[in-house]
């Protein structure tokens, strides 16, 4: 392993902003993991620190593949996630909205440029992602439909769920979207929450990098049986049924993530925070399994608290 400085920054305040890749392997540049690129990515940046750790491991013991060389970015950016703040700290902005970045400009354009100057060589890519919305996903693969998507190669991490959407202007900016459009086989893996670290949402996709690694033929590695495999779902996003809050207040959920739900079947109710009588009850409009479920205590009007997979 050599672990090396990507990109650093002085500060007045603070300690020098660093970005740390850890580089396993010679040869063909084959993969590179990206992990936290918001502060309040710690599964993310978890997950990636297991992967090293597992990495460091495989190659003590002579079972990386020669000729191919592993990437893994843990953190990228490590002053949000010490202040607990989702965006640069000083303006807000989103390092994931800044590529292919630009090295003469602000601060998290200048920290994308670098980025994406270690990355965008690698054959295939992988981004540890997070939802705008906080809650519980079933883990799945996304990718944005540039023309150069890969759903065959998707398959091969054994998630329960392949997502596919069309990009947006704004997507653009993307980490995904401009590794596809340079030439790199881009996944996004979500699961689990940000702020928190789901036991079993990780080790389900430890195992499915693992894998991913495993069937690419870049490690020499057999997954315990206990691992769970699925033959993925493909789906577009579209296809998903938002469920939404028309009322806020206390919000109790009876369904979580990864949930089969009947259309009419109770899902949840939002409770008056003075009172405590129900103020809604929310039911499933359709048959199917809850894909994303809000996971805070408290709802707004209007909140998206569902997004429901239907049959």
């Amino acid at each position: 392993m050599k672990k090396e400085i990507l990109f650093s920054m002085d500060s007045l305040y603070r300690d020098t902003f660093n970005i740390y890749g850890y580089r396993f392997g010679e040869g063909e540049k084959a993969l590179a993991i990206v992990g936290a690129m918001r502060g309040d990515e710690i599964q993310q940046q978890y997950i990636c620190s297991q992967i090293i750790n597992k990495l460091l491991k495989l190659e003590g013991e002579g079972r990386l593949v020669k000729g191919y060389e592993i990437l893994v970015i843990p953190s990228v950016n490590p002053f949000s996630m010490n202040l607990e703040k989702r965006f640069w700290a000083m303006d807000n902005t989103d390092i994931n909205r800044m590529f292919p970045g630009y090295d003469q400009g602000e601060t998290t354009q200048r920290i994308a440029s670098a980025l994406f100057g270690a990355v965008n060589q690698y054959k295939y890519g992988i981004q540890m992602a997070s939802f705008y919305m906080s809650g519980d996903f079933i883990p799945h693969v996304r990718m944005i439909q540039t023309g150069y998507e890969d759903i065959e190669t998707a398959s091969l991490f054994g998630l329960p769920y392949i997502c596919l959407r069309k990009p947006l202007p704004f997507d653009t900016t993307l980490l995904n979207y401009n590794w596809q459009i340079w030439g790199t086989k881009a996944f996004s893996v979500y699961g689990g929450q940000n702020s928190t670290i789901d036991d079993n949402v990780c080790y389900n996709i430890i195992g499915s990098l693992l894998r991913f690694m495993q069937k690419l033929e870049l490690i020499r590695f057999s997954l315990n049986k206990i691992h769970p495999y699925y033959n993925s779902v493909v789906m577009d996003e579209a296809e998903l049924v938002t469920v939404k809050a028309n009322s806020g207040g206390i919000f109790y959920k009876y369904k979580s993530a990864h949930s089969e739900v009947s259309k009419g079947e109770l899902i949840a109710t939002i409770i008056d925070p003075y009172e405590g009588h129900v103020i809604e009850k929310i039911t499933s409009p359709v048959d199917g399994i809850i894909f994303f479920a809000h996971h805070k205590p408290l709802v707004l009007e209007y909140t998206p608290i569902f997004k429901i997979h239907y049959a």
